[in-house]
């Protein structure tokens, strides 16, 4: 080979490289979107037992092909409170298994013959899902053309690497060069180090698979990598976890531990392996005769599988280990005064469909605490104790906050690649915020009220006080009908907060009678009967606030 030559392979080697990784992230995104629901069913399951939790991950990765994902997503919630530290490990564990079938599908592309190789057959969906997403109008339709794209691309970069390897291994300074590389422990950091650069364990896998196919190293150098891959991997569930809380801390740590120790055991057991005259090469090459490719990634598959049953009874002892590890402090609260998020973190931006369901828990926890407001606000105007304002006002501060910010993370959402039904439900959200916040406000008025009413020395009669209540549990009554049509998108409920909607303006055209009533016996004067309206109209106008927010279920 000239320069020329070696500059064009050097070329096709990096271009294989960048196809090969836009189409992972291709084939992640639009899986993940398109299956986004199923994702969400899946760790709902993780609580049943330590097999369930592994399966969920095998599952999840498989559907997403990214461990690092499956990772990311598993901190968020363990960061959450959602998913405990026992849970997550066991998930973690499962997306080790199903990163390995992006490996056994390069290991089938690989195959050729006398007939058309399957990676000619396989890089052909490439076009077909470009023509999909050229014509398709349906968004479903589109997400399916985007992952047949990506599978197809998957394989156009795999070829141009295969060629790009091919080429270097006529070279024989290259062979030489690589041959001296024998060490196992170098050729594990040389993996880890390479997975850590491309953020990829299955393209560093698949780049060691075509190296292993054309000949540049053996099976046993290949083998090696690969382990050393499964360690690099776990740097991106590090990043997030250093930002994270110390739960997610210590996420990240289990799932360094996991694959640590699983090269370790590997290394250890080879050494046994050559004191008998074979090793891993040797055995995976009698399994799988005259097929390198399917001897790696089958040994991929066993490392992983292995690492999991001999780690997974253990699981306690490694979630106490990462709790010496990382040990409970005593540490400054987070001040309560200062409005956050309760379920969305920064790391869940990268798995959109997550970050949507989250949402949705916080616009829930907000419904509560506009409603908790309320409930307070009736009861500072009906005995005119003020023991409670503070909580009012941090809650009506969190209220504000989330209005703000959870409109800002619905635009950013918008701008990720999110199915027809996560995008809808994202349009529905400025309008349900500024609904619960507007409770709040109506909230603040009542106090207002009380407020006004304390400074003429007056209150409420014994009369007025209990319809407050009856309106007030009128509300709750509304509240809840609203808020399971929200969550679950029920109809039925929504149609039984109709009805109690239209009780609250049944009862509140009665309150004003009462109140005629009331002063034309002198009960109350007209300053506490001015009150006692405002406060009526008020609450009506929550219970139509209410009513907006189980109605946003009809967009989608």
């Amino acid at each position: 080979m000239n320069a020329a030559q070696i500059a064009t392979s050097l070329l096709g080697l990096i271009a294989g490289v960048g196809i090969f990784l836009i189409a992972c992230s291709m084939m992640s995104s639009n899986l993940e979107a398109l299956g986004s629901r199923r994702l969400k069913r899946l760790f709902t399951k993780t609580s049943k037992s330590k097999l369930v939790g592994v399966g969920v991950g095998t599952a999840a990765t498989a559907i997403i092909q990214s461990s690092s994902a499956t990772s990311v997503m598993v901190i968020g919630f363990v960061n959450a409170g959602i998913m405990t530290l026992s849970q997550a490990a066991t998930v973690i564990f499962g997306a080790n298994v199903g990163t390995t079938v992006t490996g056994q599908l390069v290991a089938l592309g690989m195959f050729s013959g006398n007939s058309i190789s399957s990676s000619a057959v396989f890089s052909a969906f490439a076009g077909i899902g470009a023509f999909t997403l050229a014509f398709a109008k349906k968004d479903r339709t589109k997400k399916i053309g985007g992952i047949m794209a990506g599978f197809g691309m998957l394989f156009a970069g795999l070829s141009l690497m295969s060629d790009a390897m091919g080429n270097f291994s006529e070279l024989e300074s290259v062979k030489r060069f690589l041959a001296d590389f024998r060490n196992p422990v170098l050729l594990v950091l040389i993996g880890a180090v390479f997975t850590a650069l491309v953020q990829s364990s299955s393209v560093m896998t698949s780049i060691t698979l075509t190296m292993v196919v054309s000949g540049l190293i053996d099976l046993n150098q290949g083998i090696f990598i690969t382990l050393g891959s499964n360690v690099g991997t776990c740097v991106t569930t590090l990043i997030a976890g250093l930002t994270s809380t110390k739960n997610a801390k210590r996420t990240a740590l289990v799932h360094l531990i996991f694959n640590i120790s699983g090269v370790l055991l590997f290394l250890l057991t080879n050494v046994f392996l050559r004191l008998g005259g074979i090793d891993f090469g040797w055995i995976f090459g009698k399994m799988f005769p005259d097929a390198p490719q399917v001897q790696l990634a089958m040994f991929h598959t066993f490392f992983n599988i292995t690492t999991v049953l001999v780690v997974l009874p253990l699981t306690k002892q490694l979630v106490k280990l990462v709790c010496l590890i990382v040990p409970d402090k005593k540490e400054t609260p987070p001040r309560e005064d200062v409005p956050r998020f309760r379920f969305v973190e920064e790391h869940m931006l990268k798995n959109p469909p997550i970050a949507v369901q989250q949402v949705k828990r916080e616009i829930l926890d907000m419904a509560e605490t506009a409603l908790l407001n309320f409930d307070l606000s009736c009861n500072i105007i009906g005995t005119l104790d003020y023991a409670q304002i503070e909580t009012f006002r941090a809650n009506e501060n969190r209220l504000n906050f989330l209005q703000n910010e959870l409109a800002k993370l619905a635009i950013k959402l918008l701008r990720a690649d999110l199915n027809e039904k996560d995008r809808i439900y994202l349009s529905t959200v400025f309008r349900t915020v500024t609904d619960l916040e507007r409770v709040g406000d109506y909230a603040e008025n009542i106090v207002e009220y009380a407020d006004k009413l304390k400074q003429a020395n007056e209150s409420f009669s014994a009369e007025a006080k209990e319809e407050i209540e009856e309106l007030k549990n009128l509300i709750h009554e509304l509240y809840g009908n609203a808020i399971s049509a929200y969550r679950n998108c029920d109809k039925n409920a929504l149609r039984a907060a109709y009805q109690v909607e239209n009780s609250v303006d049944g009862f509140t055209a009665q309150m004003a009678e009462r109140h005629i009533e009331r002063l034309s016996k002198g009960v109350c004067t007209p300053e506490v009967g001015a009150q006692y309206l405002s406060l009526s109209a008020n609450v009506e106008r929550i219970a139509d606030h209410y009513i907006n927010v189980a109605n946003a279920i009809k967009a989608y």
